[in-house]
């Protein structure tokens, strides 16, 4: 006998008429989703060239219509637009009575909960925010990447339940995010991902200046085990010359950025003086080695002609 717990189907969904107000990355890739798990797109809106073709590409043969018949079509509405356009969009189209009462409404930005949908709410709509943790390329390859994908999920303790399935039917992970701690996990997540990329942008330039050929290459597998150890084990996952203590390497550091990339010295002088802080309270860097590095750091310049040891 199978006694593993089985979904209860009051859980879950009705098949639903699906929406898109905003063709950029994220929503035809989450409508697509939704279509694979039965649901059934039925309009989606886009200004831009490269939106309309986001759309042709994910879902095919879904018309491109204004967002208040998008409104009109569909039982499920996705509002993927910035953030800042966000506020406006819903007082704009609760306004002018495209929202109708009973209506999924949608959004997917990580800073806010569902107060900023409390227009819509006042003209009878369902509001929920599920907000993916992933970065999007508006390809199809977004759908696979959903699987897994952990989702920020704010939502009236009423619809909590229908919030979680249609995460759990787009192959995600649900995660609760209480209204007034979305901008902090929304800033939690820029920082971690937002800034991983210009880090290491920056840091395939500098390899090319030095003479390598191929930066991915190299950093593919250094970066790869970085983040696998930092997830795993954090601060203890530290290493390299600042968390050694090491000020004469991070003097000559600073030294070779400023002759050769000076843009990068500001955010190295940053993330090194915040993997100090780290490392010192985690016992990591002898507080007797802390003060010359932190001289350094203080400086940026001071023994910058010491040596790389």
């Amino acid at each position: 006998m199978n006694t593993s717990q089985q979904p209860d189907p009051r859980d879950r969904p009705a098949r639903l008429t699906v929406g898109v107000v905003g063709a950029g990355r994220v929503g035809p890739a989450l409508a697509a989703s939704l279509q694979l798990a039965g649901h059934r797109p039925v309009a989606v809106s886009g200004v831009s060239d490269a939106s309309r073709r986001r759309a042709a590409a994910l879902l095919p043969d879904v018309p491109l219509v204004p967002p208040a018949e998008v409104l009109q079509r569909a039982e499920l509405v996705l509002l993927t637009v910035p953030d800042d356009t966000l506020p406006g969009l819903v007082e704009g189209l609760a306004d002018t009575g495209a929202v109708r009462p009973g209506q999924l409404l949608v959004h997917t930005s990580g800073r806010y909960g569902v107060n900023v949908l409390d227009p819509a709410l006042r003209a009878g709509a369902l509001p929920l925010a599920l907000h993916p943790a992933m970065t999007f390329t508006g390809t199809p390859v977004d759908v696979q990447r959903l699987a897994g994908c952990s989702f920020g999920v704010t939502a009236p303790d009423e619809l909590r339940l229908a919030a979680e399935a249609l995460v759990i039917e787009m192959g995600g992970e649900p995660e609760w995010i209480a209204e007034e701690s979305r901008p902090l996990y929304h800033a939690a997540l820029a920082l971690g991902a937002n800034h991983l990329v210009t880090l290491v942008a920056q840091s395939m330039e500098l390899l090319r200046a030095s003479g390598v050929s191929a930066p991915d290459r190299m950093l593919g597998p250094l970066l790869g085990a970085a983040l696998d150890n930092a997830l795993r084990s954090g601060d203890a996952a530290l290493t390299g010359p600042v968390a050694r203590g090491d000020a004469g390497t991070v003097a000559a550091h600073v030294a070779e950025l400023r002759r050769h990339a000076p843009q990068a010295v500001g955010g190295y002088l940053a993330m090194a003086r915040a993997t100090a802080d780290r490392a010192l309270a985690h016992g990591l860097l002898k507080p007797e080695l802390a003060e010359d590095l932190l001289g350094v750091l203080a400086n940026g310049t001071d023994g910058a002609e010491g040596e790389a040891g």
